[in-house]
Protein backbone atom coordinates (compact mmCIF):
# COMPACT_ATOMS: atom_id res chain seq x y z
CA UNK A 1 0.00 0.00 0.00
CA UNK A 2 1.12 3.23 -1.08
CA UNK A 3 1.29 6.85 1.08
CA UNK A 4 -1.95 7.38 -1.08
CA UNK A 5 -3.48 4.60 -0.07
CA UNK A 6 -3.00 4.61 3.39
CA UNK A 7 -4.19 8.32 3.43
CA UNK A 8 -7.33 6.93 1.66
CA UNK A 9 -7.90 4.08 4.15
CA UNK A 10 -7.94 6.29 7.00
CA UNK A 11 -10.64 8.57 5.35
CA UNK A 12 -12.72 5.52 5.02
CA UNK A 13 -12.11 4.14 8.49
CA UNK A 14 -12.53 7.80 9.82
CA UNK A 15 -15.91 7.23 8.50
CA UNK A 16 -17.03 4.22 8.56
CA UNK A 17 -16.19 3.34 12.17
CA UNK A 18 -16.19 6.65 13.73
CA UNK A 19 -12.47 7.18 14.70
CA UNK A 20 -10.88 9.87 14.47
CA UNK A 21 -7.62 9.84 12.19
CA UNK A 22 -5.74 12.47 13.83
CA UNK A 23 -5.49 9.83 16.53
CA UNK A 24 -4.29 7.98 14.60
CA UNK A 25 -1.47 10.13 13.21
CA UNK A 26 -0.89 10.76 16.37
CA UNK A 27 -0.23 7.73 17.53
CA UNK A 28 1.55 6.93 14.26
CA UNK A 29 4.09 9.07 15.21
CA UNK A 30 4.44 8.91 18.63
CA UNK A 31 5.38 5.51 17.89
CA UNK A 32 7.87 6.06 15.42
CA UNK A 33 9.78 7.85 17.83
CA UNK A 34 10.25 4.95 19.71
CA UNK A 35 10.79 2.69 16.92
CA UNK A 36 13.56 5.31 15.65
CA UNK A 37 15.43 5.12 18.77
CA UNK A 38 15.36 1.48 19.76
CA UNK A 39 16.39 0.62 15.56
CA UNK A 40 18.63 3.22 15.05
CA UNK A 41 20.43 3.50 18.74
CA UNK A 42 20.25 7.82 18.27
CA UNK A 43 19.78 9.38 21.98
CA UNK A 44 18.80 12.69 20.23
CA UNK A 45 15.48 14.56 21.04
CA UNK A 46 13.63 12.87 17.84
CA UNK A 47 10.21 14.18 16.52
CA UNK A 48 7.89 12.38 13.86
CA UNK A 49 6.06 14.28 11.18
CA UNK A 50 3.73 12.60 9.46
CA UNK A 51 1.89 15.03 6.10
CA UNK A 52 -1.58 14.52 6.95
CA UNK A 53 -2.29 14.98 2.74
CA UNK A 54 0.44 12.82 1.44
CA UNK A 55 1.31 10.50 4.16
CA UNK A 56 4.77 11.39 3.63
CA UNK A 57 7.25 10.96 7.35
CA UNK A 58 10.28 12.90 8.02
CA UNK A 59 12.20 12.15 11.02
CA UNK A 60 13.77 15.76 12.95
CA UNK A 61 16.29 16.21 15.88
CA UNK A 62 15.24 19.07 17.86
CA UNK A 63 18.40 20.71 19.48
CA UNK A 64 17.82 24.19 21.43
CA UNK A 65 20.12 27.26 20.62
CA UNK A 66 22.52 28.43 23.12
CA UNK A 67 24.93 30.29 23.92
CA UNK A 68 27.88 28.14 24.19
CA UNK A 69 27.26 24.42 22.93
CA UNK A 70 28.33 21.92 25.69
CA UNK A 71 26.20 18.59 24.16
CA UNK A 72 26.18 19.01 20.01
CA UNK A 73 23.72 16.26 20.04
CA UNK A 74 21.27 18.27 21.85
CA UNK A 75 22.45 21.72 21.42
CA UNK A 76 23.14 24.21 18.44
CA UNK A 77 25.17 28.10 19.07
CA UNK A 78 23.31 30.68 18.25
CA UNK A 79 25.92 32.05 16.08
CA UNK A 80 25.50 28.77 13.95
CA UNK A 81 21.51 28.96 13.84
CA UNK A 82 21.37 32.39 12.10
CA UNK A 83 23.69 31.37 9.76
CA UNK A 84 20.57 29.20 8.37
CA UNK A 85 17.77 31.81 9.82
CA UNK A 86 18.88 35.30 11.31
CA UNK A 87 15.75 35.38 13.56
CA UNK A 88 16.87 32.48 15.67
CA UNK A 89 17.70 33.73 19.10
CA UNK A 90 18.41 31.78 22.14
CA UNK A 91 16.32 29.56 23.46
CA UNK A 92 14.74 28.77 20.25
CA UNK A 93 14.20 24.96 18.70
CA UNK A 94 15.83 23.97 15.95
CA UNK A 95 14.17 20.86 13.84
CA UNK A 96 17.50 18.93 11.84
CA UNK A 97 16.04 16.47 9.84
CA UNK A 98 17.75 13.54 10.44
CA UNK A 99 15.58 11.31 8.29
CA UNK A 100 17.17 7.11 8.45
CA UNK A 101 17.46 6.25 5.02
CA UNK A 102 15.99 2.84 5.57
CA UNK A 103 13.01 4.39 7.74
CA UNK A 104 10.43 3.63 5.34
CA UNK A 105 10.03 -0.43 5.95
CA UNK A 106 10.32 0.22 9.53
CA UNK A 107 7.55 3.06 9.56
CA UNK A 108 5.55 0.76 7.45
CA UNK A 109 5.30 -1.64 9.63
CA UNK A 110 4.73 0.67 12.39
CA UNK A 111 2.02 2.36 10.99
CA UNK A 112 0.35 -0.74 10.11
CA UNK A 113 0.56 -2.04 14.25
CA UNK A 114 -0.55 1.17 15.69
CA UNK A 115 -3.94 1.05 12.71
CA UNK A 116 -4.50 -2.07 14.06
CA UNK A 117 -4.86 -1.54 17.45
CA UNK A 118 -6.64 1.89 17.22
CA UNK A 119 -9.29 -0.04 15.21
CA UNK A 120 -9.62 -2.02 17.75
CA UNK A 121 -9.45 -0.04 20.61
CA UNK A 122 -12.55 2.28 18.70
CA UNK A 123 -14.66 -1.17 18.39
CA UNK A 124 -13.89 -1.95 21.40
CA UNK A 125 -15.16 1.59 22.88
CA UNK A 126 -18.03 1.59 20.09
CA UNK A 127 -19.31 -1.90 21.82
CA UNK A 128 -19.11 -0.58 25.57
CA UNK A 129 -20.86 2.69 24.62
CA UNK A 130 -23.52 0.82 22.52
CA UNK A 131 -23.70 -1.83 25.59
CA UNK A 132 -23.05 0.76 28.59
CA UNK A 133 -26.87 2.17 27.88
CA UNK A 134 -28.44 -1.75 28.22
CA UNK A 135 -27.11 -1.55 31.71
CA UNK A 136 -29.95 -2.18 34.45
CA UNK A 137 -31.99 -2.91 31.58
CA UNK A 138 -33.43 -6.40 29.87
CA UNK A 139 -31.59 -7.92 26.82
CA UNK A 140 -32.33 -11.03 24.46
CA UNK A 141 -29.37 -13.35 23.82
CA UNK A 142 -28.81 -16.84 22.84
CA UNK A 143 -27.23 -19.37 24.88
CA UNK A 144 -23.64 -20.22 23.29
CA UNK A 145 -21.88 -22.66 25.80
CA UNK A 146 -21.06 -23.40 29.28
CA UNK A 147 -17.31 -22.25 30.82
CA UNK A 148 -17.30 -24.04 34.44
CA UNK A 149 -20.51 -23.23 35.73
CA UNK A 150 -21.04 -20.03 33.75
CA UNK A 151 -23.27 -19.74 31.06
CA UNK A 152 -22.13 -17.52 28.20
CA UNK A 153 -24.82 -15.85 26.56
CA UNK A 154 -24.58 -14.04 22.97
CA UNK A 155 -25.56 -10.78 23.05
CA UNK A 156 -25.50 -9.46 19.05
CA UNK A 157 -21.80 -8.82 18.68
CA UNK A 158 -20.79 -9.61 22.17
CA UNK A 159 -20.96 -12.28 24.85
CA UNK A 160 -22.18 -11.92 28.33
CA UNK A 161 -21.25 -14.00 31.10
CA UNK A 162 -24.72 -15.39 33.01
CA UNK A 163 -22.60 -16.35 36.43
CA UNK A 164 -24.03 -19.55 38.84
CA UNK A 165 -25.36 -16.94 41.21
CA UNK A 166 -27.22 -15.58 38.79
CA UNK A 167 -29.20 -18.67 37.23
CA UNK A 168 -32.62 -19.81 38.36
CA UNK A 169 -31.70 -23.31 40.51
CA UNK A 170 -33.38 -26.11 38.11
CA UNK A 171 -33.28 -24.24 34.87
CA UNK A 172 -31.82 -25.66 32.04
CA UNK A 173 -29.51 -23.55 29.50
CA UNK A 174 -28.99 -25.58 26.17
CA UNK A 175 -27.28 -24.19 23.27
CA UNK A 176 -29.45 -22.08 20.86
CA UNK A 177 -31.79 -21.12 23.41
CA UNK A 178 -33.18 -17.71 23.47
CA UNK A 179 -33.32 -16.23 27.06
CA UNK A 180 -33.98 -12.82 28.44
CA UNK A 181 -31.30 -11.38 30.98
CA UNK A 182 -31.27 -8.50 33.01
CA UNK A 183 -27.87 -6.48 32.65
CA UNK A 184 -26.00 -6.05 35.95
CA UNK A 185 -23.04 -4.48 34.67
CA UNK A 186 -21.21 -3.64 31.81
CA UNK A 187 -16.93 -3.28 32.80
CA UNK A 188 -14.70 -1.81 30.19
CA UNK A 189 -11.61 -3.73 30.23
CA UNK A 190 -8.14 -4.46 28.36
CA UNK A 191 -10.07 -7.27 26.46
CA UNK A 192 -13.14 -5.48 25.24
CA UNK A 193 -16.07 -4.70 27.11
CA UNK A 194 -17.52 -7.11 29.65
CA UNK A 195 -21.38 -7.75 30.46
CA UNK A 196 -22.66 -9.48 33.78
CA UNK A 197 -26.28 -10.18 33.42
CA UNK A 198 -28.87 -12.10 35.51
CA UNK A 199 -31.72 -14.22 35.94
CA UNK A 200 -32.87 -14.52 39.46
CA UNK A 201 -32.41 -10.27 39.51
CA UNK A 202 -35.97 -8.82 41.02
CA UNK A 203 -35.55 -5.91 38.49
CA UNK A 204 -36.02 -8.60 36.03
CA UNK A 205 -39.54 -9.35 36.07
CA UNK A 206 -40.11 -5.40 36.64
CA UNK A 207 -38.61 -5.06 32.53
CA UNK A 208 -40.62 -7.75 31.98
CA UNK A 209 -44.17 -6.05 32.95
CA UNK A 210 -42.78 -3.00 31.34
CA UNK A 211 -42.31 -5.15 28.52
CA UNK A 212 -45.77 -6.30 28.42
CA UNK A 213 -48.02 -4.12 30.08
CA UNK A 214 -48.62 -0.77 28.20
CA UNK A 215 -50.29 0.73 31.66
CA UNK A 216 -46.65 0.22 33.29
CA UNK A 217 -44.21 1.14 30.33
CA UNK A 218 -46.35 3.99 29.78
CA UNK A 219 -46.10 5.19 33.84
CA UNK A 220 -50.02 5.04 34.20
CA UNK A 221 -49.08 1.41 36.90
CA UNK A 222 -46.31 1.78 38.67
CA UNK A 223 -44.87 -0.98 40.42
CA UNK A 224 -43.95 -0.01 43.55
CA UNK A 225 -41.88 -2.84 45.25
CA UNK A 226 -40.77 -6.33 44.41
CA UNK A 227 -39.88 -9.39 46.45
CA UNK A 228 -38.63 -12.82 44.77
CA UNK A 229 -37.27 -16.09 45.19
CA UNK A 230 -35.95 -16.87 41.83
CA UNK A 231 -37.95 -19.78 40.30
CA UNK A 232 -40.32 -20.07 42.89
CA UNK A 233 -42.48 -17.04 43.43
CA UNK A 234 -42.34 -13.40 43.50
CA UNK A 235 -44.70 -10.78 44.40
CA UNK A 236 -45.26 -7.43 43.39
CA UNK A 237 -47.42 -4.39 44.74
CA UNK A 238 -48.24 -2.09 41.84
CA UNK A 239 -50.03 1.30 42.03
CA UNK A 240 -52.47 3.08 39.67
CA UNK A 241 -51.93 7.07 38.97
CA UNK A 242 -55.09 7.08 37.27
CA UNK A 243 -58.54 6.09 39.49
CA UNK A 244 -60.13 4.54 36.26
CA UNK A 245 -57.39 2.04 35.84
CA UNK A 246 -57.19 -1.34 37.63
CA UNK A 247 -53.53 -1.83 38.38
CA UNK A 248 -53.35 -5.32 39.10
CA UNK A 249 -56.48 -6.33 36.72
CA UNK A 250 -54.15 -4.05 34.02
CA UNK A 251 -51.12 -6.53 35.29
CA UNK A 252 -53.19 -9.96 34.72
CA UNK A 253 -54.41 -8.74 31.82
CA UNK A 254 -57.34 -10.33 30.11
CA UNK A 255 -58.12 -13.89 31.22
CA UNK A 256 -54.28 -13.78 33.02
CA UNK A 257 -52.56 -13.31 29.23
CA UNK A 258 -50.24 -10.95 30.32
CA UNK A 259 -48.86 -12.27 33.18
CA UNK A 260 -48.89 -15.58 31.85
CA UNK A 261 -46.15 -14.25 29.14
CA UNK A 262 -44.17 -13.60 32.11
CA UNK A 263 -44.82 -16.70 34.14
CA UNK A 264 -43.81 -18.47 30.56
CA UNK A 265 -40.64 -16.59 30.32
CA UNK A 266 -39.86 -17.45 34.01
CA UNK A 267 -40.35 -21.13 33.31
CA UNK A 268 -43.37 -21.14 35.74
CA UNK A 269 -42.64 -19.30 38.19
CA UNK A 270 -45.48 -18.10 40.54
CA UNK A 271 -46.21 -14.15 40.39
CA UNK A 272 -48.80 -12.42 43.13
CA UNK A 273 -49.80 -9.34 42.10
CA UNK A 274 -51.37 -7.17 44.62
CA UNK A 275 -52.48 -3.28 45.37
CA UNK A 276 -50.16 -1.06 46.64
CA UNK A 277 -51.83 1.13 49.96
CA UNK A 278 -49.79 3.83 51.42
CA UNK A 279 -51.29 2.63 54.57
CA UNK A 280 -49.35 -0.26 56.15
CA UNK A 281 -52.06 -2.23 58.00
CA UNK A 282 -53.97 -2.26 54.09
CA UNK A 283 -50.70 -3.15 52.13
CA UNK A 284 -49.70 -5.83 55.08
CA UNK A 285 -53.22 -7.63 54.48
CA UNK A 286 -52.84 -7.65 51.13
CA UNK A 287 -49.54 -8.40 50.75
CA UNK A 288 -50.26 -11.79 52.72
CA UNK A 289 -52.51 -13.12 49.80
CA UNK A 290 -53.88 -15.13 48.89
CA UNK A 291 -54.58 -15.59 52.39
CA UNK A 292 -57.25 -13.85 54.26
CA UNK A 293 -55.96 -11.59 57.16
CA UNK A 294 -58.43 -11.04 60.19
CA UNK A 295 -56.55 -8.10 62.03
CA UNK A 296 -52.95 -6.37 61.94
CA UNK A 297 -51.72 -4.63 64.58
CA UNK A 298 -48.27 -2.47 63.85
CA UNK A 299 -45.24 -1.21 65.42
CA UNK A 300 -44.21 2.05 63.56
CA UNK A 301 -41.35 2.22 65.93
CA UNK A 302 -40.10 -1.23 65.52
CA UNK A 303 -41.63 -1.69 61.84
CA UNK A 304 -43.20 -4.76 62.96
CA UNK A 305 -46.75 -6.08 62.42
CA UNK A 306 -48.79 -8.60 64.89
CA UNK A 307 -51.35 -10.48 62.13
CA UNK A 308 -54.07 -12.83 63.04
CA UNK A 309 -55.46 -15.26 59.87
CA UNK A 310 -58.38 -17.72 59.98
CA UNK A 311 -57.30 -21.37 61.77
CA UNK A 312 -57.62 -22.27 58.57
CA UNK A 313 -55.49 -20.60 56.60
CA UNK A 314 -52.41 -20.25 59.07
CA UNK A 315 -50.49 -22.34 56.80
CA UNK A 316 -51.27 -20.89 54.03
CA UNK A 317 -50.52 -17.27 55.37
CA UNK A 318 -46.90 -18.86 56.45
CA UNK A 319 -46.29 -20.67 52.82
CA UNK A 320 -44.25 -23.38 52.22
CA UNK A 321 -41.15 -23.31 54.41
CA UNK A 322 -41.99 -19.66 55.73
CA UNK A 323 -42.24 -18.35 52.21
CA UNK A 324 -45.17 -16.29 51.94
CA UNK A 325 -44.72 -14.51 54.87
CA UNK A 326 -40.83 -13.92 54.28
CA UNK A 327 -41.51 -12.61 50.58
CA UNK A 328 -44.61 -10.65 52.21
CA UNK A 329 -41.86 -9.05 55.10
CA UNK A 330 -39.66 -8.50 51.85
CA UNK A 331 -42.14 -7.22 49.64
CA UNK A 332 -43.51 -4.63 52.67
CA UNK A 333 -40.56 -3.95 54.44
CA UNK A 334 -42.04 -4.98 57.71
CA UNK A 335 -41.46 -7.15 60.45
CA UNK A 336 -43.92 -9.91 60.17
CA UNK A 337 -45.81 -12.30 63.35
CA UNK A 338 -48.44 -14.40 61.75
CA UNK A 339 -51.12 -16.36 64.14
CA UNK A 340 -54.18 -18.21 63.43
CA UNK A 341 -57.33 -17.02 65.76
CA UNK A 342 -57.29 -19.60 68.40
CA UNK A 343 -53.50 -18.70 68.84
CA UNK A 344 -53.82 -14.74 69.09
CA UNK A 345 -56.60 -16.14 71.74
CA UNK A 346 -55.04 -17.89 73.51
CA UNK A 347 -51.84 -16.31 73.98
CA UNK A 348 -53.08 -12.64 74.12
CA UNK A 349 -51.26 -11.71 70.86
CA UNK A 350 -52.42 -7.92 70.73
CA UNK A 351 -52.30 -7.64 74.24
CA UNK A 352 -48.77 -8.25 74.32
CA UNK A 353 -47.81 -5.26 72.77
CA UNK A 354 -49.68 -3.15 75.40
Amino acid sequence: MDKAEFIEALNIIEKEKGIDKEIIFEAIETSLVTACKKNFGTSQNIVVDMNRETGEIKVFAQKEIVEEVEDPMLQMSVAEAQILNPSYKVGDIFNEEVTPKDFGRISAQTAKQVVVQKFREAEREILFNQYITKEKDIVTGIVQRKEKKNVIIQLGKIDAILAPGEQIAGEEYNFQDRVKVYVLEVKQTTKGPQIYVSRTHPELVKRLFEQEVPEVHDGVVEIKSIAREAGSRTKIAVYSKDPNVDAVGACVGQNGYRVNVIVNELHGEKIDIINWNEDPTEFIAAALSPSKVVAVEINAEEQSAKIVVPDHQLSLAIGKEGQNARLSAKLTGWRIDIKSESQAEATGFFDEAE
